[in-house]
């Protein structure tokens, strides 16, 4: 559900509406911050130190490793323990969509017409061995993170983009040389410059992303590096076991002064993973646990419980930026016949799907397209209209247009497949449980596959073998950008270089010409304006192939315990709690 970031005044706007119509904004008789307080602002704001910070997943990562990792939550955690060259500001509302320096002193530095990119380091960043970063560990980290056949869980941009991506680099587990990668330079230890391959008006969103946190190469590990990992932020990991925990304390060597946007509170931070989703709500709400790494809200069990009046003040709703969607893997008969896809539009019920994920107000809005209104680029269409019948379910003409496409595909009984969740998610299992009932009804039958969320990419659905040989023709994932531009949130599920032969999320596998030149068409027009509109246009395209079933633009109900501090909600991790500056009380 990789997810990142979500842009514009839109998503601001949205989050103050939802504030203006969610009730009682004053929270009720409790005697917290109030109901979408975190919203706007960071809430219970403090520069108190110490504590212990604890966390818990109702899975794992894909990996804690910053140079072979996806997850929105891990994206978002990593900078606890990783600088990468730029960051997203630590902030609440629309301030959380500004991208600022980190390990660099400033923005990048743009020549050749955005085809070269250079940025200065700040001296005197340690790790916590005691040694020095160089700019020539965050070129190691690039190349190992994008071009090496181990690590495939991140997305892989910098290979598409930097100049020297042909003859392909093997990366530096192969190509032992120093000098590496051509196109990144390192003309001293506190400068890099990026060449690529084309004009890349966004690059300082894509460098904000944990692909560039610094790696000594003499600490590398490959695949073990996760549980070996040399911090560059104010913790240091002490340990992390798989299917178990990490736990982080601080970093002896980090320095203040080479660190303006961190404030460091807790001593130490400690998560759990593997634990039920029912029960981390029950932690929280008794005030064991401080936070759901994850950022998907409170399970459906739990929503009343933190709507009563004492909770209600602890409770925020943003518009989270994700797209909670289905991919049609074009691969899988017989969802090859675009026929047989557009069906399929039609026949699943989207008011099913958002009710079995929350309803309006923990669900979110039904949806239409694949961009989100919260993003940058947005237009409102529909090319699969669906209504809705007086006694529920779909109308008799949305039910007859899915059943003409069967005709027209040649499966006019429906046809038999498979749909995939996450095991770990209720509320996406749920979801799926009400698809299946819905397509049912016009002899589509649908067997539910689940997985677990911390391999649901990198083992299963984003492995097209596996799917292909598994006969998934249906795949339930959550999306939010990687960065806040229509580019950063389509690129990686719709453009046909995204895909991998694991951890891809371009589920649907889709390669589509006049989709791969619009998004790069539009990536190197200086214009702001006219990406924005090209953005648009692409998401019409990807809807016209009828691979994409958006569901819902999510919301979640959010609880922050009492004793969090510094707790507001970040629009550019898909619209979870900032966890950067958090602390406790």
């Amino acid at each position: 559900m990789r997810p990142i970031a979500v842009f514009a005044a839109g998503v601001v706007a949205a989050a103050g509406l939802a504030a203006c119509g969610g009730g009682d904004d004053s929270g009720g008789s409790g005697s917290g911050p109030g109901y979408n307080a975190g919203n706007q602002a960071q809430v219970n704001k403090s520069d108190k130190k110490g504590g212990t910070l604890k966390f818990g997943d109702s899975d794992d990562w894909d990996s804690p490793d910053p140079g072979n990792t996806y997850y929105a939550f891990s994206q978002n955690f990593a900078r606890l323990y990783g600088r990468g060259l730029t960051t997203f500001k630590p902030a609440a509302g629309k301030e959380s969509l500004e991208v600022v320096p980190d390990l660099a002193t400033d923005m990048g530095q743009s020549s050749d017409g955005g085809k070269t990119w250079t940025y200065k380091l700040r001296t005197g960043v340690k790790y916590d061995d005691g040694s020095t970063v160089t700019s020539k560990d965050v070129k190691y980290a690039v190349e190992r993170s994008n071009y090496t056949k181990e690590l495939q869980l991140g997305p892989k941009y910098f290979k598409q983009y930097l100049v020297d991506n042909k003859p392909a680099y093997k990366g530096p587990y192969e190509d032992k040389s120093d000098e590496g990668l051509k196109s990144i330079e390192t003309p001293d230890d506190q400068t890099i410059v990026f060449h690529l391959n084309t004009p890349f008006q966004e690059f300082d969103y894509l460098v904000a992303m944990s692909q560039t946190m610094p790696v000594p190469k003499a600490k590398d590990t490959g695949t073990k590096y996760e549980t070996a990992i040399v911090s560059s932020g104010p913790y240091k990991v002490d340990n992390y076991t798989r299917g178990k925990s990490m736990t982080l304390s601080r970093n002896p060597n980090w320095n203040q002064s080479t660190d303006p946007i961190r404030k460091a509170l807790p001593d130490k931070i400690e998560v759990q993973v593997k634990q039920n989703a029912d029960d981390i709500d029950q932690r929280l709400l008794a005030g064991s646990l401080d936070m759901d790494i994850a950022g998907v809200g409170v399970q459906s069990g739990t929503q009343p419980k933190v709507l009563t009046p004492e909770q209600k003040p602890y409770v925020d709703n943003p518009v989270q930026g994700f797209l909670r969607f289905m991919s049609l893997n074009q691969h899988v008969k017989p969802l090859d016949n675009k026929h047989c896809r557009v069906a399929v539009q039609y026949a699943t019920d989207k008011v099913a799907a958002q009710t079995a994920y929350g309803g309006p107000l923990a669900g979110g809005d039904v949806a239409t397209t694949v961009l989100p209104p919260s993003v940058d680029g947005y237009t409102k269409f529909d090319l699969y209209p669906q209504k809705q019948a007086e006694n529920g379910g779909l109308d008799e003409a949305t039910v007859a247009k899915a059943k003409q496409e069967l005709q027209a595909c040649g499966k006019p009984d429906g046809f038999s497949t498979k749909i995939s969740a996450r095991s770990d998610r209720p509320k996406e299992v749920a979801m799926a449980e009400a698809i299946q009932q819905s397509l049912a009804k016009v002899g589509i039958k649908v067997s539910i596959v689940q997985y677990p969320a911390g391999d649901y990419f990198n083992k299963y659905v984003g492995v097209p073998k596996y799917v292909h040989e598994h006969g998934i023709g249906m795949m339930i994932m959550a999306w939010a950008a990687d960065w806040p531009t229509g580019y950063g949130f389509l690129a990686q599920i719709v453009h046909g270089d995204a895909i991998k032969p694991s951890g891809g999320n371009n589920l649907a596998e889709m390669d589509d010409p006049a989709v791969n030149k619009g998004l790069d068409d539009a990536i190197a027009n200086p214009d702001k304006a006219a990406r924005m509109k090209a953005y648009g246009e692409v998401d019409k395209l990807v809807m016209g192939t009828a691979m994409e079933v958006p569901l819902v633009y999510a919301k979640a109900l959010m609880y922050r315990p009492k004793r969090v501090t510094n707790a507001g909600i970040t629009y550019s991790y898909g619209g979870m709690y900032d966890y950067l500056n958090m602390g406790v009380e």
